[in-house]
């Protein structure tokens, strides 16, 4: 982690929506001047019904994901809300995490977006200090679970158990050591699934848990899941 994040507050912002607003999305990006985003495919999982609840008509999705100082990223939400329509049907989600570290790159190119003036660092290290939360404090949490490639509705029907909507599935390859995979008991398969769901901060734990009953490492899923805290979330009323 470097030093110089003490004095900014920076976020990952994540957007899911359907391949047309996704290209909308993508401009608002570009005339932003946002030093960097990634363009990812992935399925919708819920069923027809909660896809029209959460807004997410279509199955084919797209998920951008960007960093930004926390003031660009709350302004880029509000510009997403109004561009998109975000919270209409088949508009899509869009949310913001907190991270803590970067590296000096990074920093550097977020630093310059927000103008990388005294008083701006002033106030970003004031809000950081004002915003230091618990984990328990978060309305909403993503829950992101990664299985052998085959079990993405095998996490999905656990989740549903435990109260959760849909979710998102992306395609990936594992890389690592085949000698720290086997230390450790890990699957060996190279292809694998990562479904991501967003849901309420109190059904975090039920969720986690059911996932980990079915789908765990010591099923044929061989599965990991972990947790990461939202701070702020747009077309994720009904959840």
């Amino acid at each position: 982690m470097n030093s110089n994040t003490q004095h900014f507050s920076f976020r990952i912002l994540i957007l899911i929506t359907n391949p047309k607003l996704a290209k909308k999305a993508t401009k608002l990006f570009g005339d932003g001047a946002v030093p960097m985003h990634y363009n990812l495919n992935a399925l919708g999982t819920a069923p027809n019904e909660m896809m029209d609840i959460l807004g997410l008509g279509s199955i084919d999705k797209n998920l951008l994901v960007s960093i930004l100082p926390k003031h660009f990223a709350d302004e880029m939400l509000r510009k997403l809300r109004k561009a998109l329509k975000i919270g209409v049907p088949d508009s899509g989600i869009a949310f913001t995490m907190p991270i803590t570290g970067a590296n000096n790159h990074i920093v550097r190119m977020l630093k310059q977006l927000a103008g990388d003036k005294e008083t701006a660092a002033e106030k970003g290290e004031a809000a950081e200090r004002k915003e230091e939360t618990t984990m328990a404090e978060f309305k909403h949490v993503m829950i992101a679970s990664i299985v052998n490639q085959g079990y993405s509705e095998e996490v999905m029907n656990a989740a549903r158990s435990a109260g959760a909507g849909g979710g998102s599935v992306l395609h990936s390859r594992r890389v690592g050591s085949e000698k720290a995979m086997d230390f450790w008991g890990l699957s060996v398969q190279e292809e694998k699934e990562i479904i991501l769901i967003l849901a309420k901060a109190e059904n975090k734990l039920a969720i986690m848990q059911a996932i980990s009953d079915a789908c765990g490492l010591r099923s044929d899923a061989k599965g990991i899941v972990v947790s990461l805290p939202i701070d702020a979330v747009i077309g994720l009323n009904e959840v």
